[in-house]
């Protein structure tokens, strides 16, 4: 749970750059690329974190500009990537103009639940984690290289002309 805006928009610039990295890293042939057949391709993933913005703060009181997770997929990784983006910016100009600190300790009906602003920021930003590291399981399926996040990927050592540390 967050107390303070300005801890959150850290904590959240911290996440979406590492999510950027991700989006950036994309192409439009991996965009197909499923885990098993019926399950969200690696585009749709992308997408859901974009639209998420869109249907999940509104519901908090929070307005801004962004698409929902029921819009269309984009045809294109730019799209996507250049998508979460703006929603991004969109979304923090709302956070740091609508809401104070005061604001993140007012709740809000939450998928049948009661939640405080702050926790539902939180869930935003853990929501957005877990999703990021399905797609990077998603790249490496489509044969892409994958951006380290919180430390260098195994292809990044490989750049350093070192070996990754075994898990």
């Amino acid at each position: 749970m967050f107390y303070k805006i300005d801890d959150f928009v850290g904590e959240w610039k911290n996440e979406a750059e590492g999510t950027q990295k991700i989006l950036n890293a994309l192409t439009d042939e991996s965009l197909g690329q499923e885990v098993s057949p019926g399950f969200r391709s690696l585009g749709r993933l992308a997408w859901h974190l974009v639209g998420t913005y869109g249907e999940m703060l509104p519901r908090a009181g929070l307005t801004f500009d962004a698409p929902t997770d029921h819009d269309p997929v984009p045809q294109t990784a730019r799209a996507i990537a250049d998508a979460y983006r703006q929603v991004g910016e969109a979304m923090i100009s709302a956070v740091q103009t609508a809401w104070t600190d005061e604001t993140l300790t007012q709740t809000s009906m939450m998928y049948g639940e009661e939640w405080k602003n702050g926790a539902t920021l939180r869930i935003l930003i853990q929501h957005e984690v877990h999703h990021r590291a399905q797609m990077t399981v998603l790249m490496r399926q489509a044969g892409l290289q994958v951006p380290g996040v919180y430390g260098p990927s195994k292809e990044e050592w490989a750049g350093f002309g070192m070996q990754a540390p075994e898990v």
